[in-house]
């Protein structure tokens, strides 16, 4: 690969990351079981300015792991174009996700897991570290987010 583009700015970084987040449908999930057993897998996802917010059967490795763990590390994009994002995942029954959150999801894809006719849970992921990078060239600056704060 040749790189022929400067590394964007930090504060161009956000807005491209921001409007993927409003864009993209699917993110990965990756989590692990008390014995360490790592799990990843695809998940449609909405975020509300503040969290992402993700839902699954609890029955899954994913809805244990999210439950029992708390944490997740969420990718979007190949691994020239990535977003990273390491947050703190919290667990909502459908019957007690707030409103704002659940018509936010059923907006962006179509789909209410509160009527699903099998049960599915909500969880919020609140972000702690966010990266984002296109090309090794934007390795360094590549962290707007850390200990749940932005960076720019």
């Amino acid at each position: 690969m040749t790189i022929t583009e400067p590394p964007r700015d930090p504060s161009q970084r956000k807005r491209d990351l921001l409007a993927r987040l409003a864009k993209e449908m699917d993110v990965w999930v990756a989590t692990a079981d008390t014995d360490g057993l790592p799990c990843l897998v695809p998940l449609w996802f909405v975020y509300d300015g503040e969290s992402l917010w993700l839902a699954t059967r609890l029955s899954t490795p994913t809805g244990r792991n999210l439950r029992d763990g708390g944490r997740t590390r969420l990718a979007l994009g190949d691994t020239l174009d990535v977003v990273l994002i390491e947050g703190d995942a919290e667990m909502y029954a459908a019957d007690e996700v707030p409103a704002p959150a659940a018509e936010a999801f059923l907006a962006k894809t179509g789909w209410d897991p509160r009527a699903d006719s099998l049960p599915y849970v909500y969880f919020r992921v609140r972000p702690r570290t966010v990266q984002v990078r296109n090309g090794e060239h934007e390795m360094r600056g590549r962290f707007l987010m850390r200990d749940g704060v932005w960076r720019v």
